[in-house]
């Protein structure tokens, strides 16, 4: 299966060794080709891609402030020759980080290490599909099931402050203690949703009924201090009713 990507690059020769990467595993579609923030987001605002190839430092705003800025979460690899940016890349749960100048093994690696993480079961050939749930299944309760520490955990809805990114796992933060599962903030984005919680940042989902209080871009919960990515803000105070 491709993924579809589009390529965040100020040096023309970078991006174009890049594609050729690309084209060479036959693994990902280019979708384009941007030198700026400003120009990949206003293509991300009409299109959805798969992942993300992000430079850092560019004319404008860096690779950072666009990951602030999205408004969904596609898979991101990061691409620069510095190595200082190892501790925001961890910061911003970004899916990898490649630096330059990298090697076509290295890129295959990343590559599929995202594909695995997107990879679903197929339906073989000449048979039925199985039938989708039925409407019972999807009904909501106030708790939920979250496998963590080797045992299935129920966990009440209302006792969750807040659920963190953290790459190939979602940290769910109570007053009383955190559980990390190994999921991703999709799937959880999924399941909670539309009830009391809001996704306000690409790495965090906040129960709102827990908000105490909010400083510029910032939520304040029980002690904890969870940013309001750019990209967020305007469903962020409508669903708040901020005036």
């Amino acid at each position: 299966m491709k993924l579809s990507c589009i390529i965040v690059e100020d040096i023309q020769i970078a991006a174009d060794f890049l594609r050729k990467f690309c084209e060479k595993s036959d693994l990902v579609e280019v979708k384009g080709h941007f030198l700026n923030v400003a120009d990949a987001l206003d293509f991300l605002d009409q299109e959805k891609v798969d992942m993300l190839f992000l430079d850092v430092e560019m004319p404008g705003a860096n690779g950072f402030e666009l990951l602030d800025r999205l408004t969904y979460s596609p898979m991101i690899i990061l691409t620069t020759s510095k190595t200082e940016y190892a501790f925001n890349a961890f910061q911003y749960h970004v899916d990898d980080y490649l630096k330059k100048p990298f090697t076509f093994k290295r890129f295959q690696e990343a590559i599929q290490k995202l594909q695995q993480k997107v990879a679903v079961p197929q339906t073989p050939a000449n048979t039925t599909p199985t039938p989708a749930p039925t409407p019972a299944a999807t009904t909501d309760t106030d708790f939920l099931f979250i496998k963590a520490e080797d045992k299935l955990i129920k966990l009440k809805k209302d006792d969750i402050l807040f659920l963190e990114s953290m790459r190939d796992y979602v940290k769910f933060v109570t007053p009383a203690k955190n559980y990390i599962t190994y999921s991703t903030l999709k799937n959880m984005e999924e399941k909670l949703i539309g009830l009391n919680f809001l996704k306000v940042h690409r790495s965090y989902i906040v129960n709102i009924n827990k908000i105490d209080d909010i400083r510029g871009n910032t939520i304040y919960l029980l002690g904890n201090q969870i940013p309001i990515g750019k990209g967020h803000k305007d469903e962020v105070a409508a669903r708040l009713n901020i005036l």
